[in-house]
């Protein structure tokens, strides 16, 4: 990996003025499914600082899991586009789906000038009351800190960088299809992982109907998982969403009568 060689300055907004020579190459097939430009995401905050480290992941189960339960990010089609948010973020689980536009700032050496990217909540990076928060706790409290992809880090900065300077904000989301449903559990628990959320992304409200029950509150297990003890095989269900921004979509009879434990159904998505 060749080093750019920067000379310049950084404004006051994060803007930055620059000139270099050389380039540097690297390459990679991860599929960034939800990269997008800064110009096609509207935002709703302003921008706020940050730090980021990344990791590289050795094995490709790595991609699988989380404390948001989304499981294999890459099937669930979020790829790489992700992010662990430490303590101060994470809010115990219910930011998980939110998006953010995150970007580099103040060290020329390092930075991607222009650059950006869009990553989803869907893990969490745990305190480290073994270091301090300036001394290796990069997720401590009250510290701000995104845990990225190697793949999605190397978009906005040099991965010698290290725990970098960022700024970041809050973004709708966008996704492709309609909200999904993964029902699981056994005979009365009813567990559903909700995914692919558009919109604010994370969800503050769910409540389940089958063809013999009226609308039943959902509470929540954990990350994006909400559960319900009731009887509810043998007749089709439907489901009622609310965002953390108050908006309700109702998707009617998304799983068949004869549904069973294990299945994933998609049902209709927030506009953008």
């Amino acid at each position: 990996m060749e080093k750019r060689n920067y000379s310049g300055k950084i404004g006051a907004e994060g803007d930055i003025i620059f000139m270099w020579q050389g380039s540097v190459a690297f390459k990679t097939q991860i599929i960034f499914s939800s990269l997008e430009s800064s110009s096609a995401a509207p935002s709703f905050t302003e921008w706020r600082s940050a730090h980021a480290t990344y990791y590289a992941a050795a094995d490709p189960r790595d991609a699988v899991g989380g404390a948001c339960g989304y499981g294999d990010l890459v099937k669930g089609g979020y790829g790489m586009a992700t992010v662990g948010l430490s303590e101060a973020l994470f809010e115990r689980g219910q930011i998980c789906g939110a998006c953010f536009e995150v970007r580099c700032v103040e060290d020329i050496r390092w930075c991607i000038p222009g650059t950006s990217i869009i990553v989803t909540a869907t893990n969490f990076c745990a305190p480290n009351y073994g270091f301090t928060n300036d001394g290796g706790g990069h997720c401590n409290p009250p510290n701000k800190h995104f845990v990225l992809p190697i793949e999605a880090f190397e978009k906005i900065a040099i991965w010698k960088a290290g725990n970098m300077p960022v700024q970041y904000r809050r973004i709708k989301c966008r996704k492709e299809g309609g909200i999904r449903f993964t029902v699981t559990g056994s005979g009365i628990f009813i567990s559903v992982l909700i995914s692919n959320v558009a919109g604010h992304g994370d969800i503050v409200a769910v409540k389940v109907k089958g063809s013999r029950t009226g609308w039943l509150p959902m509470g929540r297990n954990w990350g994006q998982n909400w559960h319900v003890n009731s009887l509810l095989q043998n007749q089709p269900l439907s489901f009622e969403v609310t965002a953390s921004d108050g908006k309700t979509v109702t998707s009617y009879n998304v799983a068949p009568k004869d549904w069973t434990f294990g299945q994933t159904f998609e049902g209709k998505q927030f506009e953008t």
